[in-house]
């Protein structure tokens, strides 16, 4: 890959014609069409926050260096914005009049600006390196200038590397912050649609967790027809089973147990009054994890991280059952008791054992003194949920 610098393309040069879209909140050309701002290898426009977009323009405005700018050469006279898009769309949206900033302590559109003051901006000098090289080189340096500033996430990697028609498809579906559907989604989902982490959740969820090798497969995809039904599949299968929508079902691996569970039956009011009993037990730790314990038939206690005894229940339990033992002469474990001759006498150190509950959690015993008991290590770990 070789490179030219170029220090003759001003703020105004890359503002004629410069087109921002509303909808899916992203600088597409200027520089009179000839540049392609945010090709589908980059990240969604990120600094639309009030805080880094109107930094770029103080910067204009105080003389401060807006730090180097990379295109890439597509064809004669045709470019495409390889980093530096966040900068351009930020002063492209100013000079649009589609962001004001504070200038002597008021909100001003760039239109609102004295006409010196607009000339200082548009005549802003950048320096520009013009990149020339095969693909592989592009992505390779792509991600190279990426590791400082907001560093790239691994989706936005991912969309670099396998840029084409399958990933442009995906973002317009799953990284468009104006898709109505976006509202149910985020009920399930965390993270943000800009950094690409619904398009990450959906591509997870249908790649079984193999995301870069179904991007590999799919990369010339003209439709994303499986990816999106599958997607929407989970989604249903999810509302259909739990009628309510709690916080806690965010961010949940929904795509892992839907391929667990979608074939068993469940009665949603049930499903719903369960959910909501765990919901309130102070015992539960673990509250993402009500969800597969009851599509799993409630078997699997550990998902829930029920709260353990505290150690002053520990140790009055020990003493308690210690001092029965010794007036008895046997072991303060009730289950040596009924074992092997060599432990029916033995006493324990309260460090060799572990408190555990008479009637399980699961079938409805409480984490409380009155239902604690001591039992050496050995017979705790081979009790289970009995």
């Amino acid at each position: 890959m070789k490179t030219i610098l170029r220090t003759n393309i001003t703020v105004k040069d890359i503002c004629d014609g410069f087109v921002y879209n509303e909808l899916e909140g992203k600088g597409l050309f200027g520089l009179g069409g000839k540049l392609t701002i945010q090709p589908e290898y980059q990240r969604n426009y990120i600094y639309k926050d009030g805080k880094k977009d109107v930094a770029v323009i103080e910067s204009i405005l105080k003389e401060y260096p807006l730090g180097l700018i990379y295109f890439v050469k597509v064809a004669e006279n045709k470019y495409e914005v390889l980093d530096g898009q966040q900068r351009i769309t930020s002063f492209g949206r100013f000079v649009t009049n589609k962001l004001a900033v504070k200038v002597e302590k008021m909100e001003q559109y760039f239109d609102s600006l004295p006409k010196e003051m607009q000339k200082k901006i548009l005549n802003t000098p950048l320096t520009i390196y013009e990149c020339v090289g095969e693909e592989s080189e592009i992505k390779e340096w792509f991600k190279t200038i990426n590791i400082v500033g907001v560093p790239l996430n691994d989706q936005e990697f991912l969309n670099a590397i396998y840029s084409g028609p399958f990933v442009t498809r995906a973002k317009e579906e799953f990284s468009n912050s104006q898709n109505s559907n976006i509202q149910k989604w985020r009920s399930y989902i965390s993270g943000s649609v800009d950094r690409q982490e619904y398009l990450e959740c959906a591509l997870d969820w249908a790649s079984k967790g193999k995301i870069e090798h179904y991007m590999a497969k799919h990369r010339y995809d003209t439709n994303i027809k499986s990816l999106k039904n599958y997607f929407t599949s989970v989604i249903d299968w999810v509302s259909t089973v739990f009628s309510d929508v709690p916080t806690e079902m965010r961010g949940i691996c929904w795509g892992r147990l839907y391929e667990t569970y979608m074939k068993q039956p469940y009665n949603p009011k049930k499903v719903s009054e369960k959910v909501k009993e765990l919901l309130s037990d102070d015992y539960v730790t673990c509250r993402k994890g009500v969800f597969e314990f009851i599509l799993g038939g409630c078997e699997h206690p550990r998902l829930l991280e029920v709260r353990v005894f505290d150690e002053p229940t520990k140790k009055s339990t020990y003493v308690k059952q210690t001092t029965a033992a010794q007036k008895k002469r046997v072991s303060n474990c009730p289950l040596c008791v009924h074992g092997p001759k060599s432990n029916k006498k033995r006493i324990w150190t309260l460090a060799e054992m572990d408190a555990d509950h008479v009637t399980a959690w699961s079938n409805g015993g409480a984490s409380d003194r009155s239902n604690c008991e001591l039992l050496c290590r050995t017979h705790n770990q081979s009790k289970g949920n009995r």
